[in-house]
């Protein structure tokens, strides 16, 4: 049973980001200070990548456990109440994600998921991440302006 009202319930929900969250942005500042660039959310692309690499042709997706209903989770607990709506709608997000991923895929992207939980250990995700990307190109400053190498 919910502990909450409806009315507190619905405010609660609207409170939560599909773009900018906490793991996304422990990503992102990890990967730009090790020097990668990258773009954020190509709309263009499948499923709207998290950060799209465009000349490596790889994207990274960062997942919230709850949310894709991360398997074996400890953070992916699954509500109470309302089993079956809910049942139904990790089903549906996993079914969108697989989907985006095979599209990616097909059309020449390579993909990264990254899963909430393992945003906690930054140093571990890091290695994986630059593992998959490949170094990062090295920026110079040319005649006082920066350029790449």
């Amino acid at each position: 049973m919910d502990t909450l009202t409806t009315q507190q319930r619905s405010e609660r929900m609207s409170r939560i980001r599909g773009k900018d969250t906490q793991p996304e942005l422990v990503v992102r500042r990890s990967l730009h200070q090790s020097g990668y660039r990258f773009r954020l959310h190509r709309r263009d692309l499948p499923g709207a990548p998290d950060l799209v690499f465009p000349c490596r042709k790889k994207v990274v997706f960062v997942h919230g456990c709850f949310w894709h209903a991360h398997d074996g989770c400890r953070i992916a607990n699954k509500p109470k109440s309302r089993r079956s709506y809910w049942s139904e709608k990790f089903a549906r997000n996993q079914e969108r994600d697989a989907a985006n991923e095979r599209l990616l895929r097909e059309g020449g992207w390579h993909v990264f998921v990254v899963w909430e939980c393992e945003t906690k250990d930054q140093e571990r995700l890091l290695d994986r991440l630059s593992k998959y990307l490949g170094p990062p190109k090295r920026s110079v400053v040319v005649g006082g302006r920066h350029g790449r190498r």
